[in-house]
């Protein structure tokens, strides 16, 4: 897709990114932050264009809490979005039905709407593709992980497998980051580079 940055501001795109340093704070973006969610994410004008709908009107969702907060906003003010922004929302059924469907992934009310203002702030940037199912098994997964990290058994081959299984099926869900190119956001979201410890690699748990 062509990179686009609309010539005007208008008072909506203004709103968003507003209401986005309200949520996530002010964290300036480094060239390399730049170049990294250029390669990552979209910007929502493009986005629309290619799907044929109003960047305001979108940018209307988000502030009426419908849509998610986009993921990054660029150096240059533009709102980078995930390509599939809209999927979850096609899967609900609509951007009225999404809320609905989405807390009701979880059995615990309180978790889900804890889980669904994370999805809101568009703070969900550690997963390749966002949905409940993705939120609960990265969940799933650095909660196996803790537990055997706190007793670790790195000569006995079992353990080191499952630790390595573990690791492998996290990999899976999270885009490649690398500490220069994977741009903080706000402290204290669980998918948040600034707030949570590296993901574990083969080479953290491999027997020294």
């Amino acid at each position: 897709m062509t990179d686009q940055v609309e010539r005007t501001t208008t008072t909506a795109a203004r709103a968003v990114a507003e209401r986005y340093r309200e949520v996530n704070g002010d964290h300036p973006m480094s060239a390399a932050d730049d170049a990294y969610v250029t390669r990552e994410f979209v910007t929502l004008p493009v986005l629309c264009a290619t799907l044929g709908l109003d960047p305001d009107q979108v940018r209307g969702d988000m502030l009426e809490g419908l849509l998610p907060l986009p993921s990054y906003l660029r150096s240059d003010g533009a709102e980078m979005v995930p390509a599939d922004l809209f999927a979850l929302a096609e899967a609900a059924g609509g951007t009225a039905r999404l809320r609905s469907w989405f807390v009701g992934h979880w059995a615990d009310p309180a978790e889900a709407e804890a889980e669904w203002d994370g999805y809101l702030s568009g703070q969900y940037v550690c997963l390749r593709a966002v949905s409940p199912a993705t939120i609960r098994r990265k969940g799933e997964l650095m909660t196996a992980i803790d537990a055997a990290l706190a007793a670790p058994a790195p000569d006995a081959a079992p353990w080191l497998a499952r630790l390595h299984w573990l690791v492998d099926g996290l990999d899976a869900l999270e885009p490649d980051f690398t500490a220069s190119a994977s741009p903080a956001r706000s402290p204290g979201t669980p998918t948040s580079p600034r707030s949570a410890p590296a993901s574990p690699t083969r080479d953290d748990v491999r027997p020294r």
